[in-house]
């Protein structure tokens, strides 16, 4: 963040990220210079949230509303509204429409379970039930071609009961409409013509893949979240536009990617992850000032931690997603979430065993420490008992830490009834939470085919500096990366994010008898729309980039492999190395010579948005001296140490210390310990060595 300037130089760029207990705005000028605000996250109403960190910026910058708006070039938008409807089971009441003899696939699912070894878990709520899923006559074959016309009376007759019951929003999910939508896109037409349903969702237009359950599943849960998510948005960029914003807000989507309200609108379905996605843009700045495209992302807020892996500079983008035990078929960053944050609940169960997460404490009452009401103990209580964070104003202002509550919660909740020292228990409270973090970043990365030993671990999020050094010592790694405006990670991320749209098409080929003329045919289409696309959004010539993949499997396999196609001729030899080499990554085996199947072809559209270049920080010209000296807990083998404390605004590129030391910066706190040495880079971020690169 540049204090120095006392105002923005526009046009700029502000890029806001609704978390669980803050939401985060950077405003990034016109010379590269960043500011950084935070305001408490209203879960009730996000977008009060999302005035509240404007007001702030707005009171520092001490200009009106409509002038930071009118002179914002760019406006990102990350929420958890989308995957908070789903997680509430506050959604609209929806009704679906199916090929008759399959209205109870919804409900029939896969049959397979998460974890084989639990088989008492109930499955969440159908969120169609029984009564509202009614059958629609008419079939198509496996190849999309019709045998029987669909009967638009048994829509007349589904439509009639669901008016009845109240239905707010209605799936089509027909048989076999991957192949071809006619179908449903006439029983659409049918019911918009009773003007009696606004919000319809066909399966054919959101997820147009082989897999009826996963079909299905993806266009009930976009009906199910459109009412509420769509008005949300339209309403928040309404009232943005009407103070002064030029231009419509930007999304952020599932895909790493942002789009426009009027495209988000028929598919919301994809903003199911639209806050965490955006850790892609940041990781993208990242991999430059770090040197490495091998970077692995644990970012950890107030109420979870997810985990991204980018390996030689690219992003895995998955297709399989699972919200609160519900499968959707859209295209996601591979994200692993889990519930470890610096707001995560420590207990003691029935049998003496202490527990960390995934409940917490939210952004209200939050930890104990906020003096908010919170009475359970947080990870953030247990850095105020060992030190890490100090009494007084946090987080810029929005909360004050109170030491005294902190000490309390675990006395009361942890240490009594494990009969243990309080310093114990908080040390143990923070342990266990890093071997959680440890087993979180080993299943994105080891079970990945990845060996975290050749990747650099970046912490973000408010608490993920705190655990960089511990977490990078377990797994292997040599170097964590501290980004200075670690706190606000994906709200920065945003503001370095391409316009992005992915289209597929199921076609089935052999891999080494297709030719290159019958592939042709079946890109020619995406790639037309992708255009389309891009250009109503501003983005023709070389702004507008497409990327053709295809979906490959071994005959007989059940799950396909993206594999990116180069640019020229296309070449089958090459197109099976690629295959064979992620394969051999990911499954630890090939099949020489074995036949490979087309199951899908992909387009991806990017509309690239210029990015400005990072204001260059001027070099340390003296030793900074600490602003205190304290006790601190390093770890089981440390133990207290005396610890001195940094501002990190005194802290330029050139500076380099041993630890144990920590670092306070605006929206984070950065702990290395007594073994290793942080410097701070030609980027001014902080680089951690660990072991002071012995390792």
């Amino acid at each position: 963040m540049n204090e120095a300037a006392a105002r923005p130089a526009p046009p700029w760029r502000i890029g806001v990220d609704v978390g669980g207990t803050f939401t985060d705005m950077v405003l990034r000028d016109q010379g590269g210079s960043l500011w950084v605000f935070k305001a408490p996250s209203v879960p009730a109403d996000p977008s009060q949230g999302v005035l509240a960190v404007l007001q702030r910026a707005v009171d520092a910058f001490g200009m009106p509303l409509s002038e930071l708006l009118a002179d914002c070039a760019l406006f990102f938008h990350g929420s958890t509204v989308a995957t908070n409807t789903i997680l509430e089971k506050k959604g609209a009441k929806v009704g679906l429409l199916t090929t008759t003899g399959f209205r109870d696939s919804l409900e029939v699912r896969r049959g397979i379970r998460e974890n084989q070894w639990d088989h008492r878990a109930p499955f969440p709520d159908v969120l169609a039930p029984r009564y509202l899923r009614q059958p629609v006559g008419g079939r198509l074959d496996k190849d999309g071609v019709e045998i029987q016309a669909v009967a638009l009376g048994d829509v007349d007759a589904a439509s009639e009961i669901f008016a009845d019951e109240g239905v707010e929003a209605i799936a089509v999910a027909l048989l076999n409409s991957y192949g071809n939508p006619a179908h449903e896109e006439a029983v659409a037409s049918h019911l918009r013509q009773s003007d009696k349903h606004a919000w319809i969702s066909l399966s054919s237009a959101i997820a147009p893949i082989m897999g009826e359950y996963e079909r299905t599943s993806t266009a009930v849960v976009n009906a199910y979240i459109a009412p509420k998510v769509v008005g949300y948005l339209r309403d928040l960029d309404s009232h943005l536009q009407s103070h002064g914003l030029s231009r419509p807000i930007l999304l952020l989507q599932s895909n790493g990617g942002a789009v426009s309200v009027d495209q988000v609108s028929e598919r919301p379905v994809n903003l199911v992850l639209s806050g965490p996605a955006a850790g892609v843009g940041a990781l993208g700045l990242y991999s430059r000032a770090a040197g490495s495209g091998n970077l692995i992302a644990m970012e950890i807020g107030g109420t979870s931690c997810d985990v991204t892996l980018m390996g030689e500079g690219q992003v895995a983008v998955t297709d399989e997603l699972i919200i609160d035990g519900y499968h959707l078929a859209t295209p996601s960053v591979d994200i692993h979430t889990v519930g470890a944050g610096g707001g995560t609940i420590a207990r003691v169960d029935q049998a003496g065993l202490l527990h960390v997460g995934p409940r917490g404490a939210g952004a209200v009452p939050g930890p104990a420490c906020y003096g908010l009401g919170g009475e359970a103990p947080t990870v953030t209580d247990a850095y105020m008992v060992l030190g890490r964070l100090r009494p007084g104003p946090y987080a810029g202002g929005s909360v004050t830490l109170d030491d005294n509550l902190a000490h309390q919660a675990i006395m009361n909740e942890i240490a009594a009834p494990l009969g243990i020292g309080v310093e114990d228990a908080a040390a143990g409270i923070i342990r266990l939470l890093e071997q959680n973090l440890l087993h979180a970043v080993e299943h994105i990365s080891i079970q990945r085919g990845h060996n975290p030993q050749r990747f650099t671990l970046v912490a973000a999020g408010g608490a993920g500096p705190m655990h960089a050094a511990a977490v990078a010592r377990s797994l292997g790694c040599r170097q964590a990366y501290v980004p200075r405006q670690a706190g606000a990670f994906c709200a920065l991320g945003m503001l370095h994010t391409d316009v992005r749209q992915d289209y597929l098409a199921v076609q089935f080929e052999n891999l080494d008898t297709v030719s290159a003329a019958t592939l042709e045919l079946g890109f020619g289409p995406l790639a037309a729309r992708a255009g389309e696309t891009l250009a109503a959004e501003g983005f023709q010539g070389r702004n507008a980039v497409l990327h053709r993949e295809l979906d490959l499997r071994y005959r007989g396999q059940l799950w396909s492999i993206r594999v990116e196609l180069p640019s020229g001729a296309f070449d089958p030899a090459a197109v099976r190395t690629a295959f064979d080499a992620d394969h051999q990554r990911q499954y630890g085996h090939t099949q020489p010579g074995g036949t490979i199947e087309i199951t899908a072809l992909r387009v991806t559209a990017r509309g690239l948005i210029e990015n400005t270049e990072a204001a260059v920080a001027a070099a340390a010209a003296e030793v900074p001296t600490p602003t205190a000296v304290r006790q601190v807990y390093s770890d089981r083998i440390h133990g207290w140490q005396e610890t001195p404390v940094y501002a990190g605004a005194d802290l330029r590129p050139g500076f380099v210390h041993d630890g144990p030391l920590l670092v306070e910066e605006l929206t984070t706190t950065v702990f290395a310990g007594p073994e290793d040495r942080l410097r701070v880079d030609e980027a001014d971020n902080f680089m951690i060595e660990i072991d002071g690169g012995r390792n």
